[in-house]
């Protein structure tokens, strides 16, 4: 299931929520495999019900639909009025006949201070720890954007509000090799990564710029585990 919310983030202490969020899914090949707007139009919206999962505004957006294995892509729209333009945007595997095993996670967006930095929260299930490599790119994107993040840092925080890792320049890690050797090593030596051991839990990878700047940035949580 996918859910795109946006106003009810006010009752959150979030001060400029999207206000009427919409959603599409697309597969691998760039395929529009379906899309909502208001959630309880969806037409599996009574498994959304079911599964506990409805948003609590009838604005938001939320789909339930069943995936092969494959990469996809969830487009949450922003509005034209910058001031209301914060979502979440959440992916549950809510499959209870098979052991969820969702390998990577990642989110772009714009990259803005305090409470519009970008954040990208996980759960870790199961009883034993995970090894992930979290990484905060910018630079890199410069190819795709006009406007990247010029300088990502990146901090893993657990659910008491720990920090359990953070990274800077992802060669100052001190896991670089085998985040060289798993072959996601960023391109750009400003770029952020880091790899950790995780306890089951919840986490959230928080992104922002080191100098305070502003731009588009794409945070990424791999499941590295051997």
């Amino acid at each position: 299931m996918v859910r795109a919310i946006g106003p009810s983030l006010g009752a959150r202490g979030v001060l400029t929520p999207l206000l009427d969020p919409s959603l599409q899914l697309f597969d691998s090949s760039g395929g529009l495999i379906t899309s909502n707007n208001d959630w309880a139009t969806d037409p599996n919206a009574q498994a959304v019900i079911d599964a506990g999962l409805a948003p609590s505004d009838s604005r938001e957006a939320a789909v339930s639909v069943d995936l092969a294995p494959d990469a996809y892509t969830v487009v949450v729209p922003g509005s034209d009025d910058p001031n209301n333009n914060i979502a979440l945007v959440e992916v549950y595997d809510v499959d209870s006949t098979v052991t969820p095993e969702l390998l990577n996670i990642s989110t772009r967006g714009f990259v803005d201070t305090d409470d519009g930095v970008m954040i990208a929260g996980v759960i870790v299930g199961g009883t034993i720890g995970k090894v992930i490599v979290a990484r905060g790119l910018g630079p890199s994107l410069g190819t795709f954007v006009s406007n990247p993040l010029p300088n990502p840092t990146l901090t893993i925080v657990n659910a008491s509000g720990f920090a359990v890792a953070s990274n800077d320049d992802w060669q100052s890690d001190p896991a670089m090799n085998d985040i060289i050797n798993l072959g996601l090593a960023p391109t750009q030596a400003l770029e952020a990564a880091t790899e950790v051991t995780v306890a089951p839990g919840a986490y959230t990878a928080v992104l922002s710029d080191t100098n305070g700047d502003t731009g588009i940035g794409l945070v990424e949580i791999y499941n590295v585990t051997p």
